[in-house]
C-alpha cells in the first residue's frame, strides 16, 4: 500500500495533493468492496450528496476514477488511498458509508419468467427496495433521505426510472432488448445473486454453431458458449460471476429461434451451407463441424461460360458465371448449383463481381441472362464475341461472321439476265468463298441496310456504290420477273439500258430493241394496209411505225397521243389477227363507222345487246366495257390476234370488275388507248400498265413504294425513272406539237357574281359543309365520302334548285350562260354546253325555249347518239348542243362547234380536257373557244387553282412536270376555307 500511495502522490500537484488530504481528513472517503485484488471506495463530492468511485489496486501501483478529471491522479483517488493507508495502519475498516448516509445497491433474483432486477437503499444495517427517482432526491426536487450515490448509481437511475416511477416492490423483469441497463450496472460493485456478488456485461454473450451428422444431410444447430452457467427464459445467461444478455451472433430474432432448434441441410443444399450459410457464420460466431459428411472444397477462379445457338433467323446467347472447366458449378440468382457431384467449389465473390462488370462492359451481357440478337445487330455482336478470351460453346455465332464487301457478278442469256454477289473471306488460313442471294441483297438494300446475309452463313456489307448505280434498274428487272421467274418481253429494253451502263455487250436479240431506248430512232418502217382509204398525216404514219414495231416484238403498247390526233385511225392500221376493241358505249358505233370508213376491208362485228352472239365472219369484234364485265369468262376463253382498250382509263381502278376482266383476255398484241392516262393518281398508269405490259412495273405494292410514294413527295430521281421506264412503250403527241395546222384554242374563264339571295343560302350551306367535312375527316372517314359532302356547295355555285330544300326561278350562271349563247347563235356560230349534272342541263334547255334558241341534248338517256351527233354536224343543225360529260365527254367528233361552255369546274382538268377536245380536234377549222364558267367567291375559284396542282400529275409520268396527287384532305380543306 505504501508503494501504491508513494506512487499517486508523486503523480499528484501539490494543490491536489493538498484538496485530497482535506477530503480524506473531513471522513468523505468510505469502502464498498475489497476482494484482496481490486479495492473499490467512494469519495463524495463537496457541497453533494454524489460521489465517485475510485478502483485502487494496491499489489499493481494501479488506479482508476470515474470523475471527469484529466489528471494522472485526481484528488478522490488521493483521497482514497491516503483513507485506505490511515485504516489499515490502524487495523480499522473504512465506513460503509459517508456520514451515516444511505447508499444504492442491487439484487438479481430468479424468477418463473426469467431474470428478476431489483434497487435497494442501504441504511446502515437494513436494506428496502427503492423505486423513486434518485435524480428528483438528490437535486432536492422530491423529499427522501440523505443518499450518497455514485455516477453509476445514476446511470442506472437513467435507464430504469420511466419503469419505476410509482412501481411496486417487486422485482421487475429485465428486458433482453434493454443491453444499457447493464452496460450502466457494470460500473456498480454492489450487485447480488443468492447473496453472491455478480458483475454485469452488456456485449450479449456469443453462441456457436454446431454442424452435425442428420440422416438426411446435416443438422445445422445454434448453441450457448460453453462457459455459460445458467441461462434465464427472458434472454440472459450467467457465465460465473457475469450477467449478460444472450447472444444471436448477429441473427434475426426468427432466424435465431429456428436455428437454436435446428435446421436440417440435405446433401442437394451443401454448395449453399458451405459457400453462404457457413461463412456468414463465422463471421461473428463459432463454427464447429461435427460430422464427416460435408463434401470437399476446392478453390478454383470462376469464369464465364458462353453458349451460342441458332433460334429461328437469329442468335440465341447464354452467358453463365461458373466454376472448373468443364464447369463443376454454376451461380444464379439462387446461389451456387453444383452441376455434378463430388467437390464444390469455393466462391470468390470479388472475382464474380469483377467478371459480372467485364461482361456487361465488353459484351453488354447478364450472367444468366438469354440475349437474342438479330440481322445487323448479331453480326456487331460476333464482332465483338471474337475478342472475348474465352472460349465458346456452339458454333451458331459463326453464322453471323462479318465477310468483305460483296461483288456483283452480271451477265446475259439472250433476253434475260443473271445477277450473283459474292465475296471471300478466311477461316484462319482457309480462304471460303461465299454468295449472297440477289434477292435478299436487293430487298436490304431498299431498306436502307448496311449488311446482308450469305447463303451459308454470315453476312457481308452492301456494294453500295454498284447499287446506288445500277440498283434501281437491277430492281426493276428483278420485280417484273413472272412467278415462275421468267423475264417479260416488256422488260427487254430496260436490260438493253442496263448493259450499256454496266458496259455488258448486248446480245443481238436485245440490240434489236435498241431503237426503242433510243426514243425510236430507227423503228423500221411498216407497210401500211392495203385496204386503208385514208391518207394519214406523217406523226400518224410514225405511230403506226411503232405500233407495228411493238406487236412484232410481242410488245404492248399505250398509245396516249393528244385527244383529237386521230389514235383511233393508226391503230385500225395496225390490227392483226382477231381483234377485240373494247370502248364506252357512246363511241361504239363511231369504231364501225370508222372500220368502214377507213378500213373496208376488215369485217366488224358490234358484240352488245341482250341477243348478243360470236357467230358470224368478222375479223373485228366491237364491244363495251360493261360487256366486258358482264362476259369476260366469254371473251378470255378466246385467243385474240390483237386486243385494244380505247378510253383505256376505264381500267383505271385496279379492284373494279371491268378492270379484272380486262386482265383475262388473251392476246398476242394489247394496246391501250387513252389521251389521259393519268386522270387522277399515278396507280391507274400502273393498272393501264398491268394490262399493256403485265410485269414492267413490277407489283402494285412495290409500285407504290417505289414510285407513286417518292413522286408525291416530289422526288425527282424516281419521276425520271419511271418516265425512261414507260418510254419505249408510251407514244404521246400533243397537237400544238404534231397538228400545228389545227386552229388555235383559248381557254377563258367566265366570272358571274352571286346575287344576295344566292349569296346567303351560299355561305349557310358552306358553313355546314364545311363543318361536316371536318367531322367525317377527323372521324377517319374517307376522302370519297367527304366530297360527297361537297356536292351540295358545288351546286349551290351553280343554280339553288339543285340543292335539296332550295329553290330559284334562275341562276346569276344561267343567266350569264343565256347571254353569251345569244351571241354565239347570232354570229352564226354553234356551241356545246357541257355538265356533270343532267339536272343542270334540265335548268338550261326552258331558257333557251324561251329565247328561241334550238338545241339537242345527248346524256346517258339518249337513244340514238349517232344521230344526235349526225343532227349537230350538219350545219343546219341546231347550234347548242347539251351534253353530260359522263356519256359525251369522251370519244365523239363535234368539230361542228367552235364554242364550248362546262358550266361546272371540278378538280381533274383531265375530265374537262376531254370535253374541249371534242370540238379542238382534226377537222376542225375555226378556232375553238373554251370557256370555264366560275362563281366568284365561291368553292369554283378555288377548284380552278387545284386543277393547276392536278394537272402536273400526268405530267409527271409523261414528261414535263414535277408530280401530282389526287385529292387530299388538305385540298378538301383549302376548298371549304372562308
Amino acid at each position: 500500500m505504501e508503494e501504491l500511495l508513494k506512487a499517486i502522490r508523486e503523480s499528484c500537484s501539490q494543490d491536489t495533493w493538498s484538496k485530497a488530504v482535506l477530503l480524506a481528513r473531513h471522513g468523505a472517503v468510505s469502502g464498498e468492496s475489497d476482494d484482496g485484488e481490486e479495492v473499490i471506495l467512494r469519495v463524495a463530492r463537496e457541497n453533494t450528496n454524489l460521489c465517485y468511485t475510485v478502483s485502487l489496486y494496491p499489489e499493481f501501483e494501479d488506479w482508476s476514477c470515474e470523475c471527469p478529471s484529466n489528471d494522472e491522479a485526481c484528488a478522490h483517488a488521493a483521497a482514497a488511498v491516503i483513507a485506505l493507508n490511515k485504516a489499515r495502519r490502524r487495523g480499522e475498516e473504512l465506513p460503509s458509508s459517508y456520514k451515516n448516509e444511505a447508499t444504492i445497491s442491487y439484487r438479481l433474483s430468479r424468477e418463473p419468467r426469467g431474470l428478476g432486477f431489483l434497487r435497494m437503499l442501504v441504511e446502515e444495517d437494513s436494506e428496502a427496495p427503492f423505486t423513486r427517482s434518485l435524480v428528483g432526491i438528490l437535486s432536492g426536487q422530491t423529499a427522501g433521505p440523505s443518499i450518497m450515490a455514485t455516477k453509476a448509481d445514476m446511470a442506472v437511475d437513467q435507464v430504469l426510472n420511466y419503469r419505476l416511477q410509482g412501481g411496486s416492490s417487486a422485482p421487475i423483469l429485465l428486458r433482453s432488448t434493454e443491453p444499457e441497463l447493464l452496460r450502466a450496472l457494470e460500473g456498480c460493485s454492489d450487485i447480488r445473486l443468492d447473496d453472491k456478488t455478480m458483475r454485469t456485461r452488456g456485449a450479449p454473450s456469443v453462441p456457436e454453431v454446431v454442424v452435425e451428422d442428420h440422416p438426411d444431410g446435416v443438422l445445422v444447430r445454434l448453441c450457448d458458449p460453453t462457459d455459460v452457467d445458467e441461462v434465464f427464459e427472458n434472454g440472459f445467461v450467467r457465465c460465473g460471476d457475469i450477467i449478460q444478455p444472450l447472444g444471436s451472433g448477429g441473427l434475426e430474432p426468427q432466424e435465431a429461434r429456428e436455428l437454436r432448434a435446428g435446421r436440417v441441410m440435405p446433401t442437394t443444399r451443401m454448395a449453399y451451407l458451405l459457400n453462404e450459410l457457413l461463412p456468414r457464420y463465422r463471421k461473428t460466431m463459432t463454427v464447429q463441424v461435427q460430422t464427416t459428411a460435408l463434401p470437399d472444397t476446392q478453390t478454383i477462379p470462376p469464369r464465364i461460360a458462353i453458349a451460342v445457338e441458332t433460334q429461328g433467323h437469329a442468335l440465341s446467347v447464354l452467358p453463365t458465371l461458373v466454376y472448373g472447366d468443364p464447369a463443376i458449378a454454376r451461380v444464379d440468382s439462387t446461389g451456387l448449383t453444383p452441376l455434378q457431384k463430388g467437390t464444390i467449389p469455393v466462391r470468390n465473390e470479388r472475382m464474380e463481381e469483377r467478371l459480372t462488370q467485364r461482361l456487361q462492359t465488353e459484351l453488354g451481357l447478364v450472367p444468366g441472362r438469354r440475349a437474342v440478337f438479330t440481322d445487323e445487330a448479331a453480326v456487331h455482336f460476333v464482332a465483338k464475341l471474337d475478342t472475348w478470351p474465352d472460349s465458346v460453346e456452339g458454333t451458331a455465332h459463326q453464322n453471323f461472321r462479318l465477310f468483305p464487301e460483296l461483288s456483283a457478278d452480271f451477265a446475259v442469256e439472250g433476253r434475260d439476265f443473271q445477277l450473283a454477289f459474292h465475296t471471300q473471306g478466311l477461316d484462319g488460313e482457309r480462304e471460303i468463298q461465299a454468295k449472297a442471294d440477289p434477292t435478299t441483297v436487293l430487298n436490304a438494300w431498299r431498306q436502307d441496310a448496311y449488311l446482308v446475309p450469305l447463303i451459308d452463313g454470315g453476312w457481308a456489307p452492301l456494294p453500295s456504290d454498284w447499287l446506288e448505280r445500277f440498283g434501281g434498274r437491277v430492281l426493276d428487272l428483278m420485280l417484273a420477273r413472272s412467278e415462275d421467274g421468267e423475264l417479260p418481253a416488256s422488260a427487254t429494253p430496260d436490260l438493253l439500258d442496263l448493259c450499256e451502263q454496266l458496259e455488258y455487250p448486248a446480245p443481238p436479240e436485245l440490240r434489236e430493241l435498241k431503237v426503242l431506248v433510243d426514243d425510236f430512232t430507227g423503228i423500221p418502217e411498216a407497210d401500211l394496209p392495203d385496204d386503208l382509204t385514208a391518207e394519214l398525216r406523217g406523226y400518224q404514219v410514225k405511230g403506226v411505225h411503232w405500233l407495228r414495231f411493238l406487236q412484232k416484238a410481242g410488245l404492248g403498247a399505250l398509245l396516249a397521243d393528244d385527244m383529237g390526233l386521230g389514235k383511233t385511225l393508226q391503230v385500225l392500221c395496225a390490227l392483226e389477227g382477231r381483234t377485240l376493241v373494247v370502248a364506252p358505249t357512246s363511241v361504239l358505233h363511231n369504231w364501225a363507222q370508222e372500220i368502214e370508213k377507213f378500213r373496208p376491208g376488215l369485217r366488224a362485228k358490234i358484240y352488245h345487246g341482250p341477243r348478243r352472239k360470236l357467230d358470224g365472219d368478222w375479223d373485228v369484234l366491237l364491244t363495251t366495257y360493261a360487256i366486258l364485265r358482264l362476259d369476260a369468262e366469254v371473251l378470255a376463253a378466246e385467243s385474240w390476234g390483237t386486243v385494244v382498250l380505247d378510253e383505256a382509263q376505264a381500267i383505271k381502278n385496279v379492284s373494279s370488275q371491268v378492270t379484272k376482266a380486262a386482265y383475262t383476255l388473251n392476246a398476242r398484241f394489247r394496246v391501250a388507248m387513252t389521251g389521259t392516262p393519268v386522270e387522277n393518281r399515278l396507280e391507274e398508269l400502273w393498272s393501264i400498265f398491268h394490262f399493256v405490259n403485265r410485269g414492267l412495273l413490277g407489283g402494285y405494292s412495290d409500285f407504290k413504294e417505289r414510285y407513286v410514294d417518292p413522286i408525291v413527295q416530289g422526288d425527282l430521281p424516281s419521276i425520271e425513272r419511271l418516265r425512261k421506264r414507260i418510254r419505249p412503250f408510251v407514244l404521246r403527241r400533243l397537237k400544238r406539237d404534231v397538228a400545228k395546222e389545227l386552229p388555235p384554242r383559248t381557254d377563258m374563264v367566265l366570272h358571274s357574281e352571286l346575287s344576295s339571295n344566292e349569296r346567303d343560302a351560299y355561305d349557310s350551306i358552306r358553313a355546314a359543309s364545311r363543318a361536316e367535312v371536318m367531322e367525317q375527316l377527323e372521324a377517319g372517314g374517307s376522302v370519297m365520302k367527304a366530297l360527297e359532302s361537297l356536292l351540295r356547295l358545288r351546286q349551290a355555285a351553280c343554280h339553288l334548285n339543285l340543292v335539296p330544300g332550295q329553290s330559284s326561278a334562275t341562276s346569276s350562271k344561267m343567266e350569264l350562260l343565256l347571254e353569251k349563247l345569244q351571241d354565239v347563235v347570232w354570229e352564226d356560230h354553234k356551241a356545246l354546253v357541257f355538265s356533270q349534272w343532267t339536272s343542270l342541263l334540265d335548268e338550261v334547255e326552258p331558257l333557251l325555249e324561251k329565247q328561241g334558241i334550238n338545241y339537242l341534248r345527248l346524256d346517258g338517256s339518249t337513244r340514238d347518239r349517232a344521230g344526235v351527233v349526225k343532227s349537230f354536224q350538219d350545219s343546219a343543225g341546231p347550234p347548242v348542243l347539251l351534253i353530260s360529260l359522263k356519256a359525251g365527254g369522251t370519244g365523239l367528233n363535234l368539230t361542228a362547234a367552235d364554242h364550248v361552255f362546262l358550266l361546272d369546274p371540278w378538280w381533274n382538268p383531265a375530265v374537262e380536257d376531254q370535253a374541249a377536245d371534242r370540238a379542238h380536234r382534226i377537222g376542225q377549222e375555226r378556232p375553238v373557244m373554251v370557256y370555264r364558267m366560275v362563281s366568284l367567291e365561291t368553292v369554283e375559284e378555288r377548284i380552278l387553282v387545284l386543277q393547276e396542282k392536278k394537272r402536273a400529275l400526268s405530267d409527271a409520268a409523261l414528261g414535263g412536270g414535277t408530280g401530282g396527287a389526287g385529292i387530299t384532305r388538305a385540298d378538301l380543306l383549302e376548298l371549304l376555307a372562308p
